[in-house]
């Protein structure tokens, strides 16, 4: 019993690399309200690219703002996809032992 569950846990353990892997593949863009600025990062928050518009560069302060805003709801966009991935793949893998399940 104990060497099933050890080998369920490292199945477990190398489908959720591979979905870190895939992760990478996985692109969440997001944008200002106004379209001026555009981003794009992958599920695991690595920028890809960013989209300025040129009247956004006549105004450095709108432009970090702009910035801020759009990356942090990439960012969140990104981790929620990230979290909801990696824990259908943790939750799929785990061993059934009985109580575990009153953890909730």
């Amino acid at each position: 019993m104990f060497g099933d569950m050890m080998g369920k846990l490292k199945e477990t353990q190398k489908k959720v690399e591979e979905t870190k892997k895939r992760l990478d593949t996985v692109m969440v863009d997001e944008s200002s309200s106004d379209n001026l600025l555009k981003v794009t990062i992958t599920a695991n928050r690595e920028v890809k690219s960013i989209s300025i518009a040129d009247e956004l560069l006549n105004d450095k302060e709108q432009l970090e703002d702009y910035l801020i805003l759009t990356m942090n709801k990439a960012i969140a966009k990104a981790t929620s996809v990230n979290e909801t991935e990696l824990a259908a793949v943790a939750k799929e893998g785990m061993p059934n032992i009985p109580g575990l399940d009153l953890f909730k």
